[in-house]
């Protein structure tokens, strides 16, 4: 059989440049935003026209983070299970998988003209921010909605469950909107399952802040909100 070989067509700009926070799937918190840049090569209105006619688009992306591994395995531990079952990789969305793609539906708010063409401003994502886009394509709700579909083991905990509270210092460092976001981001608990230890601090990079936060039984504590340095952020 022949390999197919990707490009990419576009990047997603988001504010989460690292893996950790993001949510564990689209659609959860959908105050979060993104913003679709096409590739130069791509950058034609009119590979665009009439998209604006659907609500939701369907994104195939890579999961560009992943280290390189020399042969792929039959199973992963999902973090859903505490990291403690494996399950068949085809019967998870974990990263690793023999090719590393990803599929996210997305809410399209608007399109917007800039200096780099046409792009799309989505909401829902769970991308990081420069994710390579492969591919965009229009959700259909009568054929991709499948409401008696089962949700395997995938809701075998809630989400957005914790209480977050902000330290004072912290709470007047963001403004209402990121406030709002951050709050709903860290609700859903973006610790790895299998993590529970009191006291311990976590860190996590939102837009252009480090935040820095403990969880107590079901209560986040956000201590500290703090400009990330300024090498650290993309240009």
């Amino acid at each position: 059989m022949d390999e197919l070989t990707l490009k990419p067509i576009a990047y997603i700009r988001t504010d989460f440049p690292e893996k950790f926070g993001i949510p564990r799937q689209s659609g959860i918190i959908p105050e979060i935003k993104g913003r679709i840049v096409f590739e130069p090569e791509f950058r034609d209105a009119n590979a665009l026209r009439e998209i604006e006619r659907y609500t939701h688009l369907w994104l195939i992306w890579g999961f560009s983070d992943n280290r390189q591994r020399d042969r792929w395995e039959p199973t992963v531990r999902p973090p859903r299970l505490g990291g403690n079952v494996r399950v068949g990789v085809f019967a998870s969305r974990s990263p690793y998988r023999p090719n590393p793609l990803g599929l996210t539906v997305v809410r399209l708010e608007k399109t917007e003209d800039t200096k780099e063409g046409k792009t799309l401003i989505v909401s829902g994502p769970d991308m990081k921010d420069m994710t390579p886009i492969y591919d965009i394509k229009p959700y259909l709700p009568y054929v991709d909605a499948i409401t008696e579909a089962s949700d395997g083991f995938a809701m075998n905990t809630k989400e957005g469950c914790l209480k977050v509270v902000f330290d004072p210092k912290a709470a007047g460092v963001l403004d209402d909107e990121k406030k709002t976001v951050l709050e709903k981001v860290l609700s859903q608990d973006p610790r790895p399952q299998y993590q529970d230890e009191p006291g311990r601090i976590y860190k996590m990079s939102f837009g252009d802040w480090e935040i820095e936060f403990t969880v107590d039984n079901d209560t986040v504590h956000v201590g500290k909100v703090e400009k990330r340095a300024e090498k650290n952020r993309k240009k």
